[in-house]
C-alpha cells in the first residue's frame, strides 16, 4: 500500500472544518461558493484559474478537485496544461525579475 502525506480520501472531508468553528467556516463556504458563480467569467474559465493557481501552490487536494471539476465544466487536456504553462510561466517570470533585487544589491555592495 502506497503511503503519501497527503491523503486524497482527506479532501472528501473538507467540509467538515466547520466543525470546531462554524461561523467562520460558513463564511468561508458562502463566499467560496460566491466567487466561483458565473459572472464576467465562466464557470469553466473559474475552474481553469482555480487550477493553474493549485499548480503555483502546490496543492495536491485543489489539483484533484479542479481537475476534476475543469473536465466536468468542458474543458479539455491541452487547455488545462495550457492553463498549469501560463501559472508556471508566471510563477518562474516572478522569480527572475526578482534578480533585479540581487542585480541592485551586488552593484550597491561592489561600489
Amino acid at each position: 500500500m502506497e503511503h503519501t502525506y497527503y491523503n486524497p480520501e482527506d479532501l472528501k472531508k473538507f467540509g467538515n472544518i466547520g466543525e470546531w468553528e462554524k461561523n467562520l467556516a460558513d463564511k468561508f463556504f458562502t463566499w467560496y461558493g460566491d466567487v466561483f458563480k458565473e459572472g464576467d467569467l465562466t464557470a469553466r474559465e473559474k475552474s481553469l484559474i482555480a487550477l493553474a493557481v493549485a499548480h503555483t501552490i502546490q496543492c495536491p487536494y485543489c489539483i484533484d478537485a479542479y481537475t476534476q471539476d475543469s473536465l466536468e465544466k468542458g474543458a479539455t487536456e491541452k487547455a488545462m496544461m495550457e492553463a498549469i504553462h501560463v501559472a508556471a510561466a508566471i510563477r518562474g517570470g516572478a522569480s527572475l525579475v526578482h534578480g533585479v533585487m540581487m542585480m541592485n544589491k551586488a552593484k550597491k555592495l561592489s561600489m
